[in-house]
Parts: C-alpha cells; sequence; structure tokens
C-alpha cells in the first residue's frame, strides 16, 4: 500500500475531529432528552407551551383591532405606517416574549432560580429572534434580507447554547484543498456572513451617493448614469473583495481558475461583453441620454433608461423597446433632440391653378401660427415646389420644441388648421378627376 500524503493525513484527522464532535453532540442531545423527563423541566416545557397558546389568542384577540387601527391612521408618514405593519406581523412573537419573561420574573420571586433555567433560555431564544427579525426589516433587498436574517439567528442560537465551538470544529472539518489553499465550510459560511454585510453597506453608500448625484443638476444626464455604473462597480467590487480577504481566503489560489473561466467566459459571452462595452461608449460620447428622442429603423420614441446591456425606448403608444446598446453603436440613429429640442417638420399640399400662390402661402403661414406647440419666435415658411399635373405644390416648414408630445398629432392638427384656413378664403384643393365618354354604336359600312 502507497503511505498516505500529508493532505490526506490532515484530512481523516479533520474527519476524526468532526466525527467526536458529532459524537459528542448526540450525546449531549441525549442528555438533554433525558433531563426534559425531570418534573420541574418538564413542568418548564408545559409553562412555555401554555403562554404560546395565550400568544396565539392574544394574536387572534387584538390582531384585527390593531390592523383597524392603524387603516384609521390617515395622514402618517410612511415610515411610521412600516413600522406599524412590522410590529403587526410580529405580534405574536411580541406577546409571547413579553408574557414568558414576565412569567420568569414572578418564578424567580417564589421559587428557586434553577426552576427557571429552561424557561430563561427559551425567552433569550425567542427574545433575540424577535431583534434579530425587526432589525433585518431595514435591508431591502429580500435575497440579502433572508441571508442576514437566517445567519443571525443561526449565530444567536449557537451562541445562547454555548454551541459555537462544536458547531466550528464541524464545518471546519468538511472541505476541500484548491492548489496551497483550504476552502472548508466554515471559511465559506464566515465569507458569506461578512460579504453580505459589507455587500449591505456598500449598497447603503452606493444610494446615499446616487441620490447626491440625481440632484447635482450641473451634471449631464448620461455623466449621471455613467457616475452611478461607476460607484456600483467600485462599491460592490470592494466589498466582495474585502469580504473575501477577512475571511482568510487566499485570492492567488484562485487566479488560474479564475482565468480558465474567464476565457470560457469571454467566446461564449461575446454578445453580452460587446453590450456592456458600448453602454459605456454611450456614456463617455454622450450621443443619447434619457429624455432623448430618437428614431431607429421603424421605432421612434424617448429613452427612458440607460442599462449596463440596453436601452430603454418607449414609444408614444406605449410600448418599451429594450435596445441593445451594440445596435445604437453600430446602426444609424436619428436623435431628434441630440444638441437641442428644436425640431422642423415639413408638411407638403397643393391647391388649384386658380388660386393665387401669394395668397395661398400667406394664408398658410397664418393657419400654421394658430396652432400650439408651433414655434412664434421660429415662423413658419412656406414655399412653392413645384407645378404637378393638377395642383400647385407647396412645402409648409414650422417648428416645434417638444419631439416627447409626438409628431403625427402636431402634422395632424396642422393639415386640419389648413383645412379651415382653405374652406374660410374659398381656396380649393384639388384631386385626380377621371372623365368617361360613352361613344354610340355606329353603322357598319359595306365593302
Amino acid at each position: 500500500m502507497e503511505p498516505e500524503t500529508e493532505e490526506q493525513t490532515v484530512e481523516s484527522e479533520a474527519v476524526d475531529a468532526a466525527l467526536e464532535e458529532i459524537s459528542g453532540l448526540w450525546e449531549q442531545g441525549q442528555a438533554f432528552a433525558e433531563s426534559l423527563l425531570r418534573p420541574w423541566n418538564a413542568y418548564q416545557v408545559g409553562i412555555a407551551l401554555a403562554i404560546l397558546l395565550v400568544a396565539i389568542i392574544l394574536r387572534r384577540t387584538f390582531g384585527p383591532r390593531v390592523r383597524a387601527w392603524m387603516a384609521a391612521r390617515e395622514g402618517w408618514p410612511t415610515w411610521r405606517m412600516r413600522i406599524l405593519v412590522v410590529i403587526h406581523t410580529r405580534l405574536q412573537m411580541i406577546f409571547y416574549v413579553v408574557l414568558i419573561w414576565l412569567v420568569i420574573l414572578v418564578m424567580r420571586e417564589v421559587t428557586w432560580p434553577s426552576r427557571t433555567f429552561l424557561l430563561t433560555v427559551i425567552a433569550e431564544l425567542v427574545t433575540a429572534w424577535l431583534f434579530v427579525a425587526f432589525a433585518t426589516r431595514l435591508i431591502r433587498s429580500n435575497l440579502m434580507r433572508a441571508i442576514v436574517r437566517y445567519g443571525a439567528w443561526i449565530f444567536v442560537t449557537l451562541a445562547i447554547l454555548n454551541l459555537q465551538d462544536e458547531a466550528a470544529a464541524i464545518l471546519d472539518s468538511v472541505g476541500f484543498n484548491l492548489g496551497e489553499a483550504r476552502l472548508s465550510l466554515l471559511t465559506l459560511v464566515q465569507a458569506v456572513l461578512v460579504v453580505a454585510v459589507l455587500v449591505f453597506v456598500a449598497r447603503f453608500l452606493t444610494v446615499s451617493a446616487t441620490g447626491r448625484i440625481e440632484k447635482n443638476e450641473e451634471i449631464s444626464p448620461s455623466m449621471r448614469v455613467l457616475a452611478k455604473k461607476f460607484l456600483q462597480v467600485a462599491f460592490y467590487g470592494l466589498a466582495i473583495y474585502v469580504g473575501l480577504r477577512l475571511t482568510g481566503i487566499d485570492l492567488t489560489g484562485l487566479a488560474v481558475l479564475s482565468g480558465a473561466i474567464g476565457v470560457g467566459l469571454g467566446f461564449g459571452l461575446q454578445k453580452v461583453v460587446s453590450n456592456l462595452v458600448s453602454g459605456v461608449i454611450i456614456l463617455l460620447d454622450k450621443s443619447i441620454k434619457p429624455g432623448d428622442v430618437i428614431s431607429l429603423g421603424e421605432t421612434f420614441g424617448w429613452i427612458n433608461s440607460l442599462g449596463a446591456r440596453y436601452v430603454s425606448v418607449v414609444t408614444r403608444d406605449g410600448k418599451e423597446y429594450l435596445i441593445p446598446n451594440e445596435d445604437l453603436i453600430t446602426s444609424q440613429v436619428v436623435n431628434w433632440s441630440h444638441s437641442n429640442d428644436f425640431v422642423r417638420l415639413d408638411i407638403h399640399f397643393g391647391t388649384a391653378y386658380g388660386d393665387d400662390p401669394h395668397e395661398v402661402r400667406r394664408l398658410a403661414i397664418e393657419a400654421a401660427q394658430g396652432v400650439d406647440r408651433v414655434l412664434s419666435h421660429r415662423p413658419p415658411v412656406c414655399h412653392v415646389v413645384g407645378f404637378g399635373d393638377s395642383s400647385v405644390d407647396y412645402i409648409l416648414r414650422f417648428w416645434i420644441s417638444d419631439p416627447t408630445g409626438g409628431l403625427t398629432n402636431i402634422r395632424g392638427n396642422v393639415f386640419l388648421a389648413l383645412w379651415d384656413t382653405f374652406q374660410a378664403n374659398d381656396i380649393n384643393i384639388p384631386f385626380p378627376q377621371r372623365e368617361v365618354r360613352m361613344l354610340e354604336d355606329r353603322p357598319e359600312q359595306g365593302d
């Protein structure tokens, strides 16, 4: 047989130590179960269950009344109502904590302290769980809140039961070697908890910083988006790096593995990386920004938001298109409000040859000036552009400063104004006419 290596010896010793810890915990659990059969321990368990029943009754009795009282609190701040909702949700646990501590205080006065030992442990556990439940409500992310809450519940339970060393030994015995570094389950749990706390802090800092950036009117919208993305990457990346370093994970051992994974992802995620890089280029060159009105192919709308992978464009009919950033870089984009919000629109129409062209131009300009949204400091102009088969052709040009309000509707309003003005001044709008003549039959001529 080949002699065991040093790594195998260490692993076998760790497994043996873990088995001993598990065996010790099993013996402690058996001893605890047997102690519950003692009279006063059984009495304490019965008292704890009785208090739970009373807490359930109180919750069902006062819960609806508290909810009705909350519904009648109109005009209260949102933060105060959220606190009331959390209290109402944990009302049964609150009743249980208050009742069990009152019972412990009374029993300590009338009997020996040892007869409240089990109740005290239960009260400490429930109180700690209630405090953790309230504290984790400050975390907005549901995933992060669940991780911190369950992790804190497990930690305080082990601390109150004085089982930290045994649990740490069992978790540390389960692991594997990655190069010269060893990753155990204990290290991973510590890393998750530390990184979760640091990510929560990073999220708080990011929200605070981005809020100030949004309020700064001196920064352009595109630079605001770029600054927010940079802060998110910087804070979250720093939180993960510091968290892993604090837990003792040697990141240099993961360099080769991460490099191989990076090469594989580079081939499989070319489009994703391209969109990410295109998004950074869009933010840097300020070609588009939130609020701009753009046309891309058949899509016309205004930019709602700039994302890391796509741009959200909302059309006039309420549809929201998620256009990849790469398409905005490689395709021809019409930005109606790139340097300013002024947009010139053209309308083509024709009148009969019997109408005076000078009068038609004057009336067309007056009709356009009377339409809302048509700018007066950039007055409309009208020109003759040709002589058609049945009409004199004109083009009417006018300016607007709010393309987000729509283009088709303003064109329609100007057409209606032209129609009303031409009707009032006897200006004729010709249309194609066809005349059919019926020829009578002629007698056939003989040879």
